[in-house]
């Protein structure tokens, strides 16, 4: 900076000399007009410093992360209370809005009910493989009797011993007890596929019927919407009687949260060459005229809407000339002299990248002076 003085003191001290000192030459308008012009590009040193090495913008606002208030039901439900009101300040786990339970809570039986049958039934099919090995044994059993006689009868009828008939009524039976195994092993596989139908060593039947049990209980607990986190409730319009379920789409209301606020501020792309994070930040708030906040860049958010082509089936189209776009930098507000943080509030933001340390004073100014500024504009009574 003290160079940059030195040359617009000098270039003065030189015309000084040489239009009102010795008079080397006569002064005029045309070298006013050219003594004017050299002088003001001299000057613009100082606006080049600034802008590159002290970055500031007016346009600044306090984002805090809110949190939409929607209903989770899957059917038509009545609002039975509304614990809270516009700009209430909750805590998390806050009761907020208590809805019908009654169809609910029947459908938590219901499912409780259905999962104790379930796993009755799962009992039922170790049950029905014993019985199913107990039918086969016996049908083998017959089988083996059936094979005996009719191998005893084929010895006995060629000697004359017995009669055909016998003969040919056992080699009936023996192919009807064959058909009785083949049935009973078929009865043995089928009971132990129902029984072995299981998920992570749990009959799947209990499953399905302990997800069932899980979602009537999620539902349950849905009728009652708690504060997910510390915050103020704003824009709270619900009352006692509004009927919800699937087909809403709107928030009961909208709970700003008290953690991570920020200060987002857009800066011309240009100005940001040399702002990184955790460099030092001043902050004038509009609701505090006259104060001056300390904080410092989190992140320097490099993207704009120009930059992005949604999918579409439209060819994109360009027109020049079109205005960039300005890289928002999320900044944070360490100074605990700050007591409140409204979202939405506006400011102006000096970032000072540790260039240039010279004319950090003439920045320092500025913003103090928007700062002073805000006791008398905008100028309403």
């Amino acid at each position: 900076m003290f160079v940059a003085v030195g040359i617009v003191v000098a270039y003065i001290v030189f015309v000084w000399l040489v239009f009102f000192r010795f008079r080397l030459l006569k002064f005029n308008i045309v070298w006013g007009i050219v003594g004017f012009w050299v002088g003001v590009h001299l000057l613009l040193i100082f606006l080049i410093a600034l802008r590159f090495f002290q970055p500031y913008s007016m346009d600044s606002h306090v984002i805090r992360p809110t949190i939409q208030l929607v209903p989770r039901l899957p059917q038509p439900t009545l609002l039975e209370e509304v614990l809270v009101t516009a700009n209430q300040q909750v805590k998390a786990g806050d009761v907020m809005y208590q809805f019908d339970k009654t169809v609910y809570e029947a459908n938590l039986e219901t499912n409780r009910a259905k999962l104790v049958e379930a796993q009755q039934n799962a009992k039922i099919l170790e049950i029905n493989v014993d019985q199913a090995n107990d039918a086969l044994d016996e049908a083998v059993a017959n089988q083996t009797y059936a094979q005996e006689e009719v191998k005893r009868y084929s010895d006995l009828v060629p000697k004359g011993g017995a009669r055909q008939e016998t003969l040919d009524k056992w080699t009936q039976q023996l192919a009807a007890a064959d058909a009785q195994v083949a049935e009973a092993k078929a009865n043995v596989t089928k009971a132990e596929l129902a029984r072995d139908a299981k998920i992570d060593g749990v009959n799947a039947q209990v499953v399905a019927a302990e997800a069932d049990l899980s979602k009537s209980q999620y539902y349950l607990d849905q009728t009652t919407i708690r504060a997910p986190e510390d915050g103020m409730i704003v824009t709270q319009q619900a009352r006692p009687g509004l009927v919800v379920g699937n087909r809403r789409i709107a928030a009961l209301a909208v709970l700003v949260a008290d953690a991570d606020p920020y200060l987002l501020a857009t800066f011309y792309q240009e100005h940001l060459k040399f702002v990184e994070p955790g460099q030092e930040v001043e902050v004038a708030l509009d609701i505090f005229p006259g104060q001056i906040f300390k904080g410092e860049v989190e992140s320097v958010w490099w993207g704009t809407g120009q930059g992005q082509i949604k999918p579409s089936g439209n060819v994109p189209t360009f027109r020049f000339p079109k205005l960039q776009g300005r890289i928002a930098v999320q900044i944070k507000v360490t100074d605990p002299s700050l007591k409140r943080f409204p979202a939405g509030a506006h400011g102006a933001v000096a970032i000072y990248t540790g260039l240039g340390k010279g004319f950090e004073p003439l920045r320092r100014i500025n913003i103090r002076l928007y700062s002073w500024a805000n006791f008398l504009f905008p100028l309403s009574f």
